[in-house]
């Protein structure tokens, strides 16, 4: 932060108590806008008790904005005992988020019967869940038991730039996933001319890159604003609302950009699923045998579940009234999206479905076999 150091030429008036002022630092010139009486020819006295306050005030003003090398994550609860239970807990959900969606990604890989379009995009699901806890997690944890509550401004400006750009992939991905089971219902003769290899290659890839750029963008615009100490964010990691409330300058431009990055990849992608599983509704419906029923429900009623858990928390987050300001609201719904999605999207997607049940059958006897040999 550039600190404002403001030269005043006294004129041979100085005797009578009036002097010009002559702004040459770019500090003085952003403070003078504020004030506008600096920017011209002083014709106040400076030695009044008022015009002392003033200058005593734009100087404590200029010294608060420092440069940013650190924040110290506050995390939960200070109690000993409470964060060691939320340890235990945490390091649980995260083990099984990582052991599911790197099991769900394997199963997919080594079985040729799983090379279909829904498993290909759960693939990309199962690896887009592990970064994004990943990324926010560990360093929890850490502060859990009291060993890294401080990080640096650059590792703070990775976890933001990182989480961002799962976040806004998974928002389109889970978009595209609806519209593959829309298709495979409602069209499923032509199931295998529309979602060829080019289509899901297509969709997964617009997927990351829409979300790499835009969290780019909105990750570089909340970094690059001034920020003033304490630097203590109220979260267990580096969330953009969180972080916002540091910035000594006004955070509108920002907060709008974030609102429309929310329409635009939370209730866009929302209404095509509706969309999607409203025609799959109409489509059940006509379906007389119970066998079909029962297969069309539990592939899709999965579905709507992660949808439900993810497009709910993050809308009630970052759109739904008073969002920003309670801290603690933001601490749970981050921990839902963070550990508790991740960790239950493998078992409702994929562990329970008959297909990956029997590759995971076959995956062990492949196993038996080799410790036999």
């Amino acid at each position: 932060m550039v600190r404002a150091v403001c030269t005043l030429h006294w004129s041979q008036r100085e005797k009578q108590g009036e002097g010009s002022c002559n702004v040459k630092s770019k500090g003085c010139k952003i403070l003078s806008k504020t004030f506008h009486f600096l920017s011209f020819p002083c014709s106040f006295p400076f030695r009044t008790p008022w015009s002392q306050f003033v200058l005593s005030h734009l100087q404590h003003s200029m010294q608060n904005e420092t440069s940013v090398t650190e924040f110290i994550l506050l995390g939960f609860s200070s109690n000993p005992v409470v964060r060691l239970c939320l340890f235990g807990i945490f390091s649980v959900l995260y083990s099984a988020t990582l052991m599911g969606n790197a099991l769900v990604f394997v199963l997919i890989c080594l079985d040729y019967r799983l090379h279909s379009p829904m498993y290909f995009f759960l693939c990309h699901l199962s690896i887009v869940d592990i970064c994004y806890a990943s990324n926010n997690v560990p360093h929890m944890l850490r502060n859990l038991l009291g060993q890294g509550r401080t990080i640096s401004f650059a590792g703070c400006g990775t976890q933001i730039h990182l989480y961002l750009i799962f976040a806004l992939t998974e928002c389109v991905l889970l978009a595209a996933m609806s519209y593959d089971r829309y298709v495979a219902i409602c069209h499923p003769l032509r199931y295998a001319l529309i979602m060829n290899r080019r289509v899901c290659l297509t969709l997964a890839a617009v997927s990351w890159a829409f979300g790499f750029l835009f969290g780019t963008l909105q990750a570089s615009l909340a970094l690059h604003l001034p920020f003033c100490g304490p630097c203590e964010v109220d979260h267990f990691f580096c969330e953009i609302l969180a972080v916002l409330k540091l910035a000594c300058t006004d955070t509108t431009a920002n907060k709008v950009l974030i609102f429309a990055v929310c329409v635009c990849f939370l209730l866009f992608p929302l209404a095509l699923i509706l969309i999607s599983y409203l025609h799959i509704l109409a489509t059940i419906l006509r379906i007389r045998s119970a066998a079909g029923w029962h297969k069309t429900f539990s592939t899709c009623g999965s579905h709507l579940v992660v949808v439900g858990l993810f497009y709910g928390n993050a809308i009630f987050m970052y759109m739904g009234p008073g969002s920003g300001n309670s801290s603690g609201r933001e601490k749970v719904l981050s921990l839902f999206y963070s550990l508790v999605s991740p960790s239950l999207n493998p078992l409702i997607y994929s562990l329970r479905n008959k297909q990956v049940k029997e590759a995971l059958l076959k995956l062990q006897r492949r196993k038996r076999v080799f410790h036999s040999v």
